[in-house]
């Protein structure tokens, strides 16, 4: 999901949300791939191997928890699919050893301090009120932090009528 680019909430101003798990009696679970903090995964989890990995700002909900998406669902047990060959959790303690055994890179993980939930209803009604434009997503979007502004390159990337919301002004007096 894409925010509108009027989105107030700072939580999601122009931010790109994965959405791992959708139900309508339980709500949504999603991460926020676009908002990198300036901490590495050894700063908040000191019984971890030594590992290269920034940690990203999932959402507002449990911001004392750390969550993880992966490509290694093969060989990281207990992983939930979220599209073929993308995946959400799993063995934390087999996710320690492959990083020990460097058979899982940084390029293949991406850590988050809490998440972005919904409670049952909440994304429709956010759906209905045009907070959120749906787009497909493309596993390379997910571990990438080489697109400088995400945000703009996914909506743009839509075509060309989001190329021009893509490039609309924060200011509504500039538009």
């Amino acid at each position: 999901m894409i925010s509108e680019p009027f989105m107030q909430d700072v939580n999601f101003k122009k931010t790109v949300v994965l959405v791992c798990d959708y139900r309508e009696e339980d709500g949504t679970v999603g991460f926020v791939l676009n908002k990198q903090t300036n901490l590495n995964i050894n700063d908040l989890l000191f019984d971890f191997p030594e590992f290269e990995s920034r940690v990203y700002y999932g959402g507002p909900v449990g911001v004392d928890t750390i969550h993880y998406i992966h490509c290694k669902g093969d060989i990281i047990d207990d992983s939930r699919v979220i599209i073929p060959g993308l995946f959400w959790g799993g063995s934390f303690e087999k996710i320690k050893f492959l990083i020990t055994a460097e058979l899982l890179k940084p390029g293949d993980i991406k850590f988050f301090i809490g998440y972005s939930g919904w409670s049952p209803g909440q994304l429709e009604e956010e759906m209905d009120e045009k907070s959120w434009i749906l787009g497909d997503m493309d596993k390379n979007y997910a571990f990438s932090n080489k697109i400088p502004d995400m945000w703009h390159h996914v909506l743009n990337s839509k075509g060309d009528n989001y190329k021009v919301i893509a490039d609309m002004s924060d200011s509504f007096s500039l538009n």
